[in-house]
């Protein structure tokens, strides 16, 4: 049974950092792992995959280059690192996992669209403050 818990959440001002953890269990290294956000009124958001093909990491414009994303399989855990955090970024953050078989390949759309991803964690909140 797949289960992913996030933790790290909590209160930043603007331009601080905190760093989000997802522990998963369950899992095969066949699975794909993304970081999702989710405001108010708003829909859910994909920020970053670690794509279990090839190791590689994919972002959303909206996040690239201030929030990385880290996998340690060893830990069976994959982190979410977020740098220069602004009001904006102020939502529930989930983490998920989707069964990609292994040598498969999806375009960077398909790893952030919370439509296909199966497993998910119960969130954790992020709220910036200026």
């Amino acid at each position: 049974q797949v289960q992913l818990v996030e933790s790290g959440g909590g209160n930043v001002q603007a331009g601080g950092s905190l760093r989000l953890s997802c522990a998963a269990s369950g899992l095969t290294l066949d699975y794909a792992i993304g970081w999702f956000r989710q405001a108010p009124g708003k829909e859910r958001e994909g920020l970053a995959c670690s794509r279990n093909s090839d190791g590689s990491a994919l972002y959303a414009d909206s996040v690239k280059g201030r929030f990385t994303i880290s996998r340690d399989n060893a830990k069976n855990t994959v982190y979410l690192q977020m740098n220069n955090l602004k009001r904006e970024d102020t939502a529930v953050y989930y983490c998920a996992a989707e069964y990609i078989p292994s040598g498969t390949y999806y375009s960077t759309n398909y790893y952030l669209a919370p439509n296909q991803f199966d497993y998910w964690g119960q969130g954790t909140q992020v709220t910036v403050s200026s």
